[in-house]
């Protein structure tokens, strides 16, 4: 007889570990003028008002399994926008798939709210450099559950649900539960990387580092997308309206932009 190397554990009453995915998503972009600069912000704060971002937060409910108790919702003035949502645990998930899988969840276009104690939030933060063209929109999404539905479920569609240059990821299994004879667990799933919950395409398009800390059951992944097309990140504006040198300024200034925010630190 082979055992099973991950048997399920039984739990003596209501598995209260708390399983926290915090990340931020960067979107980086070239305005030249202060126009340009102002319709970027416009044109973000629009795109990802707090309607779109509840809708966004609605179907990361339906992909961990959970159920919405309560959202509260804000447009800011002059920019960004706040939703927050409780959330109540669901007893199975919503396609079959075993919570603990190490494997990507699904995508927007395979998305098909009863967690007490847990949320999930986002908050955007639009804003321009005065001085080199250079526009930034950050996205903070942290989703927290406490239970047997991971949080993880959701990283896969939220990354797809952005325009994502660089990305953040931090994920901890807090607290503990114990099994029928009372030994104590502190954490109901194996993970070796963050990584493993993201699909192939994903991964091939980003590059990644990992910094984990698993006797403390601390995850981190930081993601920097690889490919780089001067065009896709000048707003009101193509490439054909600069000369080279002005590309390869921008070029530069956009890079050295990325860079800094996937190495946490200013290169200048």
């Amino acid at each position: 007889m082979v055992k099973d190397p991950n048997p399920k554990i039984t739990v003596h009453g209501f598995n209260n570990l708390t399983k926290s995915l915090s990340f931020n998503i960067f979107d980086i972009a070239y305005a030249k003028t202060e126009q340009h600069r102002q319709e970027y912000i416009e044109y973000i704060d629009e795109l990802y008002n707090a309607e779109r971002l509840t809708e966004i937060l609605t179907n990361v409910t339906k992909i961990i399994g959970a159920n919405i108790l309560n959202v509260a919702r804000q447009d800011y003035d002059p920019q960004g926008a706040s939703v927050t949502m409780l959330i109540a645990e669901h007893e199975t998930p919503p396609d079959g798939t075993d919570w603990d899988e190490e494997a990507p969840g699904p995508l927007p276009d395979t998305v098909v709210a009863h967690l007490d104690k847990s949320h999930v939030t986002v908050h955007t933060y639009p804003e321009s450099h005065p001085d080199n063209g250079i526009s930034t929109f950050r996205v903070d999404v942290d989703v927290s559950t406490c239970g047997v539905i991971s949080p993880l479920r959701a990283l896969n569609y939220l990354i797809h649900s952005f325009d994502s240059d660089i990305v953040t990821v931090d994920y901890r299994v807090r607290g503990m539960t114990r099994d029928l004879d009372g030994t104590k667990h502190y954490i109901d799933h194996d993970i070796n990387s963050i990584q493993n919950f993201l699909t192939e395409d994903t991964q091939n398009a980003y590059q990644m580092i990992d910094v984990n800390v698993y006797q403390e059951n601390i995850f981190h992944t930081k993601m920097l997308l690889k490919d780089f097309d001067i065009d896709n990140y000048l707003f009101g504006a193509g490439s054909d309206e600069f000369d080279q040198e002005e590309l390869d300024s921008i070029e530069e200034r956009l890079k050295t932009e990325m860079l800094e925010i996937f190495y946490s630190r200013n290169l200048g």
